[in-house]
């Protein structure tokens, strides 16, 4: 996790132990008994009311298979192992379990085939919609489907999952012949239940890339602060079922995509920290369950409330391009913080891409920053997608996404913020090859990877940013988009008659080689962040291997 968070966790945990030993609690109406030590435990224990024990199993209990050289379980031991789990979970979260947990030890290559389809049954335009979305991002090109990347990444990097509508916990092995029980994974996945059983996981607002990241800061944030606090006990005072060999990792990353999965488990224990400072403690975690973090931006920054502005895009489009819709309902999406810094960081872990930030600015002591001046000044977002109206009919949607636009607008805190983050994007914009548009002001094209007309407009606080498959196709996805006078938006980019625009930005007319959008960052919109691409050799190694530590563990892990 982040380098800020220096372990107070520990010295929370000391007192939380503390405090369970000394004193019992009341939550949800169920009387908590205390967590006695050795003799002074209660003849009769119960399951749903005595925190750390579960079915005749206490947290601290020694079980045979704690010796054995691997963690291939059979069925009886296994069940064995998910009870003292359960217990230990509890005392860790200082909550009971309601009911029993179903619990499926698969290898990867069951998991692949059985649980790997990441997108399930989604429409046709679903897929339109995601492909469109994360090409805005410059996270999955033009022709690669972003189903396959997801596919990809999740197929290797999963370690675990809680399906909230089965209510089962899988623990996904690498051994594909005796599947091993990792009980540091168990444990995460249990306290899924455990969230589920008292505070519902199916409520959540997951409708747009930053409403997930959103969730997912308090609910894996929760999840990860025990994982860890588990795996330290297994350090120190309780015996583990842990497998001996490190687990594989995934060969080719997609480093985009997980720079967005990944945020709210490096990010999410402090929120959780944040939440367990406050005088109610755990009270205070289990209270934001009814009031999540309202963006990504608030579990970037824990205490710093960001509720997103409302944004209401007005349909410019001509007739013959109209907005994609998805179920009857225009295809919108919310990319929040956490997508625009993935947008700017992908290419700092991938040496055939550019990059606005640097490896030494994301990379952290055990995990990454997210918190970077060209996106914290976010307010909020919306992305429209477009499709043209003669669009030949087609059910591939990699064919369909040839025939789209999106518009896509942003607001910002202060004037101020929105040039910073237009300068991060016309930097990127520069490191893919855009060229500007003759006699259109603050118009691109780029050729390769992310094909079509780009024209960018900042008004005040408001950043828009459309994209289509040609420049006229521009103002037909939305009417002023352009402006052929050279007169047009403040964006720092060259004028087409290579005169001063308003932010005393030159640029050549006489078709020289050098680079007019990385000349009018340069020259206009403040400090230079050099577009560079990065070698970092072993580093997809140290971030998906899993080491013994929980930063490592926490670094690997993405799920659902």
């Amino acid at each position: 996790m982040n380098s800020s968070r220096t372990r107070t966790v520990a010295v929370l945990a000391a007192a939380l132990v503390l405090l369970a030993i000394v004193g019992g609690g009341v939550f949800f109406g169920v009387v908590l008994e205390e967590r006695p030590a050795g003799d002074d435990r209660p003849a009769e224990p119960a399951t749903e009311s005595t925190i750390g024990y579960v079915e005749g199993y206490w947290y601290d209990d020694e079980l045979p298979v704690d010796d054995r050289e691997d963690a291939a379980l059979a069925e009886d031991e296994l069940e064995a192992v998910i009870y003292r789990s359960m217990a230990r979970v509890e005392v860790i979260r200082e909550l009971t379990f309601e009911d029993d947990v179903d619990v499926d030890v698969v290898s990867r290559e069951e998991y692949r085939a059985e649980h790997g389809d990441v997108f399930g049954n989604v429409s046709e335009d679903e897929l339109i919609q995601r492909n469109v979305n994360y090409e805005a991002l410059f996270v999955v090109d033009r022709a690669t489907d972003a189903e396959d990347e997801y596919d990809s990444l999740y197929g290797g990097a999963v370690n675990g999952y809680y399906d909230p509508t089965t209510g089962e916990v899988v623990v996904v092995s690498d051994n594909p012949d005796e599947p091993e029980t990792d009980e540091i994974t168990l444990g995460h996945e249990l306290l899924h239940a455990l969230q589920d059983q008292r505070f519902g996981l199916g409520g959540f607002d997951r409708s747009t890339i930053d409403d997930t990241a959103a969730s997912n800061g308090l609910v894996e944030g929760d999840a990860v602060w025990v994982e860890t606090e588990y795996e330290q006990r297994c350090e120190t005072e309780w015996n583990c079922v842990i497998p001996d060999d490190e687990p594989g990792g995934v060969s080719d990353i997609n480093w985009g995509l997980y720079l967005i999965l990944f945020q709210p488990y490096d990010d999410g224990p402090d929120y959780v920290d944040y939440l367990l400072a406050q005088d109610d403690g755990w009270a205070a975690v289990d209270a934001a369950y009814d009031d999540p973090p309202a963006s990504s931006s608030e579990v970037i920054r824990p205490g710093d409330e960001r509720t997103p502005v409302d944004i209401a895009l007005e349909d410019r489009s001509s007739d013959d391009w109209e907005p994609l819709e998805v179920g009857g309902e225009v295809a919108n999406e919310t990319v929040g913080e956490v997508g625009m810094v993935s947008m700017f960081a992908a290419g700092a872990f991938d040496s055939s891409e550019p990059t606005v930030l640097e490896r030494g600015d994301v990379v952290t002591d055990g995990g990454y920053e997210y918190d970077h001046r060209y996106t914290d000044g976010w307010a909020g977002d919306e992305l429209v997608v477009y499709v043209a109206a003669d669009a030949p009919e087609s059910t591939d949607p990699m064919e369909s996404v040839e025939y789209t636009g999106y518009v896509w607008q942003s607001e910002w805190q202060t004037a101020g913020d929105a040039e910073e983050f237009l300068e991060a994007y016309l930097e990127l914009l520069s490191g893919y090859g855009a060229e500007p548009v003759d006699d259109r002001a603050n118009a691109y094209e780029i050729d390769d990877d992310y094909p079509g007309a780009y024209a960018v407009d900042r008004d005040g606080e408001t950043v828009t940013i459309v994209r289509a498959p040609s420049v006229d196709d521009l103002e037909e996805i939305d009417g002023g988009a352009t402006a052929t006078d050279g007169a047009g938006a403040d964006v720092g980019g060259p004028t087409a008659d290579g005169s001063a625009d308003a932010t005393g930005i030159t640029a050549s007319a006489d078709g020289d080689d050098s680079d007019p959008i990385a000349a009018a960052v340069e020259t206009g919109l403040g400090s230079i962040v050099t577009v560079a691409v990065v070698v970092i050799g072993t580093a997809i190694a140290i971030v998906v291997v899993r080491g013994r530590t929980a930063a490592s563990r926490a670094q690997r892990r993405v799920e659902r």
